[in-house]
């Protein structure tokens, strides 16, 4: 390590080199949101930024008043800023928005059908279930619908029903503790049903009046100096990978890169410059940190970073750990090297700050399901943990980053009850400082110098997310083919104010990688996905060029192979009996998780969990797992695996039998096999591989369907296939070594 690291000796604040008697405790929430506008039709596609806009951003800077001595970082996202002020200024329009304001006998069956499948896009337990009428037309509505379900619910609709549902979603998406200080609100809810027109524009109106707020509070509270404010590169975009597409290869020695290498560090300089400008215009001042988009850094991009002006940067502990090349936790999580994580350091004249990243997913992804009173004490008494383990010689800082926007509905009362209690805590605690990055940098001139820094995000340490997969590569390919047509015609953007350059460093954010391949799962993919071509394509409409073919070629692959995580690693011989029989008894197979959306704006309520699968040299066994017992699920009475490769055969699996049926000239039809398997806690199923024509070595592809009365409910996963090798001869010997 002592390669790695040198010490940097500069003007010292002296207390902190004694015995320290406190931790400095940085939070930095990140506020982001892709950029929803469409280019084509100027619509905003979804209505994320106003609906976090009128629950999220305001509040997070505002509950700083009942707190003296708690100081925050809020990091922006400029495309953010630009669509909060776009809404605020009447000129951001979405569709949820539009049928929001429709009055109800004129909705079409369209527009109903639409609402009720996307206005109950909110966390059932903490969103909807606080306020009775949602609650009742959510099941009025049905708990698991498909699109036919949802065209024949309609019919049980009334006028009464669509107003209540109008302003119901949209009063539950406006912050608890808002509503219960605006006297129009607190009415609303308290008269909990039969609403008018007049009501579901006045919702409109006040969440508009929220985000009317957002900007000068932010102001204010920064001027104060109660929070700092930092920002990201404009589109969110990931530099290293704007610098250079080969750079994935650092994290990922192995990774399948684009066809055609994206190389160009002048796009990521624009889009901090543009950050930067954009800031300075909104805030009144020139920002002195940054989050880099998704914590992703390369030496090549810290160089930009610190030529524009930017003092200090923050990203993940797995950066730290591999530019050292030293591991900070054991291979179960724990930390073993707090004096490695818990201090400050600097690389190419830039300051670096790396999230303690168990502290701050514990608030991000696991505290919500907790008391929040005991999460609050728990996540309290491990910052006295870390305070009294702390050694001498050195401040100890904790930097805790997380979105500032996406946990809270996970949480009872949006996250303020285990805010306050956590903020009051650590107000009242001498031993533990709350403050701003630049404040602790004005206070402590001690550093140590990173000699490397590897290239990597915050998510295990690398790029995997938005690039390797082959719809990642494909829209790469996009990306550079376009911009090979737009540098022909306009090879300069020295302003960064020409229309078409626009586009294209929109297409650049990291918002549609996100969506690309097998890592996460959205209702609303294809809109992602059209968002990011329309941006494209309006590169050429700004050059008044015709639109290629290829643009018009969706990235989505709807026969996508999905593989899990970890390979199967050895024969499995399950008992097929609905049951757990044993924890070993899978343990050689593998699994995928199936969840039918995103986090928690869900459509509706996924029956199966996770997928389990696994073999011997004559079977391959599949399991199904669902969050209630599949025994008591009484909306779904078939289990149907759909097999795809290397033949088209399907086991649909009822109570009492799980027959084989043949597909033969586009028709379906009935053998007399029957397979093992049982319904009851689990699903489960045995089948030959001589009965779907399966040989050793061949590749196998599959979905499962639940379905009831014939009809499919919900398909796992929702796009692609599952995919797997059948085993060789030699496969259960090769275990071995």
């Amino acid at each position: 390590m002592q390669e790695k690291i040198s010490t940097l000796q500069g003007p010292m604040n002296i207390s902190s080199f004694m015995k320290s008697n406190k931790i400095f405790l940085l939070f930095l929430w990140h506020m982001h949101q892709p950029f929803y506008k469409d280019p084509l039709s100027g619509k905003y596609v979804l209505p994320w930024v106003r609906l976090h806009g009128s629950k999220d951003y305001l509040d997070m800077v505002t509950i700083l008043d009942e707190f003296p001595d708690i100081r925050q970082n809020i990091n922006v996202v400029p495309s953010l800023i630009q669509q909060i002020s776009a809404y605020v200024n009447g000129e951001a329009d979405d569709r949820f928005l539009e049928l929001t304001l429709k009055p109800a006998n004129k909705l079409s069956t369209g527009d109903k059908i639409f609402m009720l499948e996307n206005f109950f896009l909110a966390n059932w337990d903490n969103l909807i279930k606080p306020f009775p009428r949602y609650h009742d037309l959510l099941k009025k509505r049905g708990i698991r619908v498909s699109h036919g379900d949802i065209d024949k619910s309609i019919l049980f609709f009334s006028d009464a029903d669509f107003t209540d549902l109008q302003v119901l979603f949209n009063l539950a998406w406006i912050d608890p503790q808002l509503r219960a200080k605006d006297h129009d609100l607190r009415a609303l809810e308290s008269r909990g049903a039969n609403f008018t027109e007049n009501d579901a524009r006045l919702v409109i109106e006040k969440q508009i009046d929220i985000m009317k707020k957002i900007i000068p509070s932010y102001t204010d509270m920064h001027r104060k100096g109660k929070i700092e404010l930092s920002v990201t590169p404009f589109f969110h975009p990931i530099l290293p990978l704007l610098c250079d597409t080969d750079s994935a290869r650092m994290g990922m020695p192995d990774v399948s890169l684009p066809s055609i290498r994206f190389r160009h560090p002048e796009d990521a300089e624009m889009q901090i410059r543009l950050a930067i400008k954009y800031f300075r215009e909104t805030f009144g001042f020139v920002p002195e940190g940054m989050w880099p988009s998704e914590g992703a850094v390369s030496a090549e991009t810290l160089k930009i970073i610190r030529d524009n002006g930017i003092k200090w940067i923050a990203t993940d502990e797995a950066i730290l750990a591999a530019s050292l090349n030293v591991p900070v936790r054991d291979n179960k999580g724990n930390l073993v090297r707090p004096d490695i994580l818990y201090t400050d350091y600097v690389y190419n004249d830039v300051s670096m700050f790396f999230r303690d990243h168990t502290l701050s997913d514990l608030i991000g992804f696991v505290y919500s399901s907790w008391d929040p009173e005991k999460a609050a004490h728990d996540f309290y008494n491990k910052l006295l943990m870390i305070h009294s383990s702390s050694s001498s010689g050195r401040p100890t800082v904790v930097p805790i980053i997380l979105d500032g926007e996406n946990a809270w509905e996970y949480y009872k009362n949006d996250g303020h009850d285990f805010l306050n209690t956590l903020y009051g805590l650590i107000n009242n605690d001498e031993r533990i400082e709350c403050l701003t990055i630049s404040e602790y940098l004005k206070n402590h001139a001690v550093k140590n110098r990173l000699e490397k820094l590897h290239s990597g995000s915050w998510i295990s340490g690398n790029f995997s997310i938005w690039i390797g997969h082959e719809e990642d590569n494909i829209a790469w390919d996009y990306i550079s083919r376009t911009r090979k047509d737009l540098a022909s015609s306009r090879p300069e953007n020295m302003n960064g104010t020409d229309e078409a350059w626009l586009h294209l460093y929109a297409a650049e954010g990291s918002d549609w990688f996100w969506w690309y391949g097998d890592d996460h799962v959205t209702d609303n993919a294809r809109e992602f996905d059209e968002l990011f071509r329309h941006n494209l394509m309006a590169v050429y409409k700004s050059l008044g060029k015709e639109v290629p073919d290829f643009l018009n070629i969706p990235v989505l692959k709807e026969d996508r192979g999905i593989k899990p995580l970890l390979p199967i690693r050895g024969f499995i011989n399950p008992t097929i009996d609905g049951i757990v029989t044993s924890y070993f008894e899978w343990l050689e197979g593998t699994y995928i998780n199936v969840k039918k959306s995103g986090g928690s704006m869900h459509k509706s309520e996924s029956i199966i969990s996770k997928i389990y699968y696994g073999f011997n040299a004559d079977h391959l066994f599949i399991r199904a797992d669902s969050k209630n017992k599949f025994s008591e699920i009484h909306d779904c009475n078939c289990i149907t695996v759909h097999f795809v490769k290397p033949a088209n055969y399907k086991i649909i699996g009822e109570k009492d039998s799980a027959r084989l049926y043949r597909k033969e000239k586009d028709e379906w039809h009935a053998t007399e096999i029957t397979m093992p398997h049982a319904i009851a806690d689990i699903f489960e199923v045995a089948i030959p591989f001589r009965h779907i024509g399966v040989e050793a070595g061949d590749e196998i592809a599959f979905y499962i369907t639940t379905d009831m009365e014939s009809r499919e409910l919900e398909r796992y996963p929702w796009r692609g296939n599952i995919i797997l090798n059948a085993p060789s001869p030699d496969f259960d010997a090769m275990m071995w070594y």
